[in-house]
């Protein structure tokens, strides 16, 4: 069997409705200085242009199947893009090729964008 589709047999009901596949921005946020995360931007290129997010690895969607090998195993990784369809995506792609640890942003980028203000970005980095 595909190992993505064995990997949608497991998405059912109970899977989205206790949000096993995501973070929420609040929870992500605190997240960013942790070592053992790490934010993955699938958006394109021309997005990135605008808003960048220097803490995150940025590899487009369409370049993952041919750039995995950047993504270490003994991370755990949080896929997001603009609107969280195409985090989503890389999610199950993710987990499709062995990855255990991975949950997408529930929220765009603009979302994460909108709570890294002075307040939260200062006591990211003390």
């Amino acid at each position: 069997m595909d190992t993505f589709a064995s990997e949608l047999e497991k998405m059912d009901f109970e899977f989205f409705a206790t949000g096993q596949y995501s973070f929420h921005v609040d929870e992500a946020v605190n997240l960013i200085t942790n070592p053992h995360f790490l934010f993955l931007d699938v958006r394109a290129p021309e997005e990135v242009k605008y808003v960048e997010f220097p803490f995150a690895k940025h590899i487009p969607l369409d370049e993952l199947p041919k750039r995995l090998d950047e993504l270490p195993r003994d991370k755990f990784i949080v896929p997001f893009c603009a609107s969280s369809f195409r985090a989503a995506l890389a999610f199950g792609y993710l987990l499709s090729q062995g990855y255990d640890e991975v949950k997408a942003l529930a929220e765009g980028s603009d979302a994460l964008a909108g709570v890294l203000k002075p307040g939260p970005l200062y006591s990211l980095e003390g």
